[in-house]
């Protein structure tokens, strides 16, 4: 029998969104079962907190989308509406994600800045309006994409195919909110090394501008992809690898400040020791679990 080229094209299509599944589902049980140990013992003796449970959510969400993506790609799924339900699902997942690990920075920033009432009103309100975006551009773009799915023997799933434009405007306006986070921090860093004596690299390093850095640079090659490439199927791995690296970015950022506030002693100019988990309670330049 034989099949259009479209029908390869999609076959091929899928073929690729099952490896990316494969790979992605290892990389998520890789990193948990390597940070297990730390992580049970953050979650066993620190205090519940509003950002404990964030850590919760913002954690084991990603595992809500491995099951997702893996039925996605894995069962049989020659009923569109169906495969639209489970991509709106998925699609739900990977925001609520996002917006986990993005609060962690905003929190992380919020701390670097003294607990300044003004920055957190600026960032959350900014972080609203870039994931109220977000999810209106993805979910109105559910109307107007089509679900792809192949008549091949032996290929199975589905995905959502999308224009460019689509895929990269929501991207784009998490850039944008990333490099206004990085920008507080940076400035908080010149501050910073300014009064300290420290090096650059020492002071960059405290501040977690690296874990910052690597959210940007994921969501520049994001907005690049439509540029790079032209199969969707590249589109969906690139998006999937910032929501599953985000995620655990901000997630091993929070266990790093937790232990560290373990053993921190105070010193007004040595911002590293400001820790998450108290910021309900207090605002206060250093504080420890």
């Amino acid at each position: 029998m034989e099949y259009s080229a479209d029908e390869i094209t999609a076959a091929r299509s899928l073929q690729y969104l099952a490896y990316i599944c494969t790979s992605m589902a290892t990389f998520w049980a890789y990193d948990y079962v390597c940070s297990f140990h730390e992580e049970w013992n953050f979650l066993c003796r620190s205090r519940w907190t509003e950002v404990k449970v964030l850590y919760i959510i913002a954690r084991y969400i990603p595992f809500l989308l491995v099951i997702t993506d893996i039925y996605l790609n894995f069962s049989p799924n020659e009923n569109t509406k169906k495969c639209k339900i489970l991509v709106n699902i998925y699609l739900s997942c990977g925001v609520i994600s996002l917006t986990c690990s993005e609060c962690f920075f905003v929190l992380r920033t919020y701390a670097l800045w003294n607990s300044n009432r003004i920055v957190i009103v600026a960032m959350l309100s900014t972080l609203f309006a870039t994931i109220v975006s977000f999810i209106s551009i993805c979910f109105s773009a559910m109307v107007t994409s089509h679900i792809t799915t192949t008549a091949v023997p032996g290929i199975t799933g589905c995905y959502r195919s999308s224009t460019s434009v689509q895929f990269f405007v929501p991207f784009l306006l998490l850039l944008v909110f990333q490099l206004g986070l990085v920008t507080l921090t940076l400035i908080r860093v010149f501050q910073t090394w300014r009064i300290s004596s420290g090096s650059m690299h020492a002071i960059l390093v405290k501040h977690n501008i690296f874990y910052y850095a690597c959210g940007l640079f994921l969501s520049a090659v994001n907005v690049l992809a439509p540029v790079m490439f032209s199969d969707s199927a590249y589109y969906a791995l690139l998006g999937e690898s910032q929501v599953y690296i985000l995620a655990i970015l901000s997630t091993r950022m929070h266990l790093h400040l937790w232990h560290i506030g373990q053993h921190a002693v105070y010193d007004p100019e040595d911002l590293v020791y400001i820790s998450m988990s108290d910021m309900s309670s207090a605002d206060r330049t250093v504080t420890t679990v």
